[in-house]
């Protein structure tokens, strides 16, 4: 007699994928607990594209309706959070597009830096802000400096950065090719450690505005 070979369906399921699959067949409370479990995520993801709280706030009640409203639409294929973020970063930029109509805001645009370059060395600084990052004053310079990032680099850094989402998630959520993430995540390391060496040389002459 030959093996019996495990059914994958019988594989057991991820809470979050049990909990989408009772949201789907009408379970309020099941979909309220993805809510509890993403909205402060949400918003700061929304927060950052936008930079202004009440238009975050918007766009997460937004985009958790529009998941609500389009649940028979996940086919299950990604992580529910990776399709919830992608809702959310298309709701936060038509929030911008809205705001500046005269200049359209798209993930999708090629991106060009000052000389389109890749600087081989950076200039280092002292303290060192990623062991420092707790420190209040230290994370304010952080944000700051994060939202002085394009939107398009901005976006991929927060989700890969500052949220963990792996590399493929974080493509997966932008449409984005991998090797597109891992280009703009670079350029967005690189462009952030240039203003925070700018910063903190300043601060140390004594001018300390970004």
């Amino acid at each position: 007699m030959s093996a019996i070979q495990p059914n994958i369906s019988e594989q057991p399921l991820s809470e979050e994928l049990q909990l989408v699959r009772a949201a789907k067949q009408g379970d309020d409370k099941a979909f309220e607990e993805l809510v509890r479990r993403y909205d402060r995520n949400v918003f700061r993801i929304a927060q950052h594209i936008t930079q202004n709280r009440e238009d975050a706030e918007d766009v997460v009640q937004d985009a958790f309706l529009k998941a609500y409203g389009n649940l028979a639409q996940f086919q299950e294929q990604s992580k529910f959070y990776t399709w919830l973020v992608r809702i959310a970063v298309n709701e936060a930029l038509m929030k911008l597009r809205r705001r500046k109509p005269e200049r359209t805001v798209s993930l999708d645009e090629e991106i060009k830096t000052e000389d389109d370059s890749v600087p081989r060395e950076v200039a280092d600084w002292s303290p060192n802000p990623e062991q420092m990052y707790n420190q209040a004053e230290l994370r304010d310079i952080l944000t700051r400096t994060i939202q002085g990032l394009p939107p398009g680099f901005r976006t991929v850094f927060v989700l890969r950065d500052v949220e963990g989402l792996s590399t493929e998630e974080t493509a997966q959520a932008l449409e984005l090719s991998i090797p597109a993430v891992k280009s703009r995540l670079l350029r967005a390391r690189l462009q952030l450690r240039e203003r925070l060496s700018r910063y903190f040389q300043k601060r140390a002459s004594g001018d300390g505005n970004l």
